[in-house]
Order: structure tokens, then C-alpha cells, then sequence
């Protein structure tokens, strides 16, 4: 056979073949468009209920706090560094800042100098911080460290029953702001501004006594 036969049975077979690419490809897309098309839409719940809102980030449960607020703060009674009994209920009538905190504890130190700056702003309305410490170094100790960084509120020493009443403290600082009435009316776990602070011990003062 002549190289010129072999050239144009070539050129033949080469054309059928994309001939009958072209017509099967043309029957595989008809047969696709012939099907449902199939929906992208996520499923709405029943009736168009709305999804349950997420907690907010400050919210107790967001912070991995129970929540306390509207109900009576639980009472405890606990010894001070130097050996003295003090109880919530001494400072009834008064707002009460629950400060959960240790001397290891950084984000404790830098919000102090606001605690101490506060309780004195605010002392002769009736507000004080009772400082319970969660170190298990002994109360001379955490004393000396009160002393030296000018603590001038009360510094008590926790217990393990003080620790599950408040619903376990998991992170320091933890705070329960508490009003005149005995109502936690705020709690954070965690470091905040002295801003917030203040605005929180407003609430406490503002509350109405029992």
C-alpha cells in the first residue's frame, strides 16, 4: 500500500473517532438534563423556627460561671491572714465585691491597684472587697504579699466548700458583685477593664438593701 493510502485511512479513522466523541457526549448531556435538578437549600426546621441564639460572650455560661445573678449570694464564713472570722453576712446592707484571686496569679496583680483605688473611692457609700485567696501557701505568706502590694481590704483564705457553693472557681480572677440586698447582680470570670469594674459596683450600690 502506498504511504499516501495510509495517510488518508488515517485521516479517516481519525475523524470518525471525533465524530463519535461528539455524539456521545451530546446523548450523556440530554440524559443529565432529562434528570431533577437537585436542590443546594439547607433544610429549614419545622414551621421556620429560628435557630436558638448562641449565649453571649459575657454571659455566666459563656464563661463557665453558673448563673448566680437575681439569687442570694451563697454565705460563707472564713478566717482573714491575721487569724480573724469574717462572714458575707457582716456586711449585710452593704454591696460586696467577691474577689476570687492568687498571689501566682497575673491577670490578679495587674487588676489590684484598681481594686484598692475603688474600695477606697467607695468605702463611705458602703462598699467593700472581701479578697478570698486560692493559694495553698500558708496565710502569713499570702499576708506578706497583701501587705506589700497595699491590699487594704479584707484577704480571706478559701476553702473547698466555699469553692463548690460558687460552682467551682476554674479561673482566676473570678468576681461576684453583691448588692445591698444580698443578690449576686454581676460575676466574671476573668480579667476586665477598671471601667467595668466600676460600672459594676455602681449596680451593687444602686440595689436596695433587705
Amino acid at each position: 500500500m502506498k504511504r499516501s493510502a495510509i495517510v488518508v485511512l488515517v485521516l479517516i479513522a481519525g475523524i470518525t473517532a471525533m465524530i463519535w466523541a461528539g455524539v456521545m457526549a451530546y446523548r450523556i448531556r440530554k440524559s443529565m438534563d432529562a434528570q431533577p435538578s437537585v436542590s443546594m437549600t439547607m433544610a429549614q426546621p419545622a414551621g421556620n423556627a429560628a435557630a436558638p441564639a448562641a449565649a453571649s460572650a459575657d454571659s455566666p455560661e459563656a464563661q463557665g460561671l453558673p448563673d448566680l445573678r437575681g439569687k442570694q449570694a451563697p454565705g460563707f464564713t472564713l478566717k482573714t491572714v491575721d487569724g480573724k472570722t469574717v462572714s458575707l453576712s457582716d456586711y449585710k446592707g452593704k454591696a460586696v465585691l467577691v474577689n476570687f484571686w492568687a498571689t501566682w496569679c497575673g491577670p490578679c496583680k495587674l487588676e489590684m491597684p484598681w481594686l484598692i483605688e475603688l474600695q477606697k473611692k467607695y468605702a463611705a457609700q458602703g462598699f467593700t472587697v472581701l479578697g478570698i485567696s486560692e493559694d495553698d501557701d500558708n496565710a502569713q505568706k499570702v499576708g506578706e504579699f497583701a501587705t506589700k502590694s497595699g491590699m487594704d481590704y479584707p484577704v480571706l483564705m478559701y476553702s473547698d466548700q466555699l469553692n463548690k457553693a460558687y460552682g467551682g472557681i476554674d479561673s482566676l480572677p473570678t468576681s461576684y458583685y453583691v448588692g445591698r440586698d444580698g443578690k449576686v447582680v454581676a460575676e466574671v470570670a476573668g480579667l476586665i477593664s477598671e471601667s467595668e469594674m466600676e460600672a459594676n459596683i455602681q449596680k451593687s450600690l444602686a440595689s436596695k438593701g433587705a
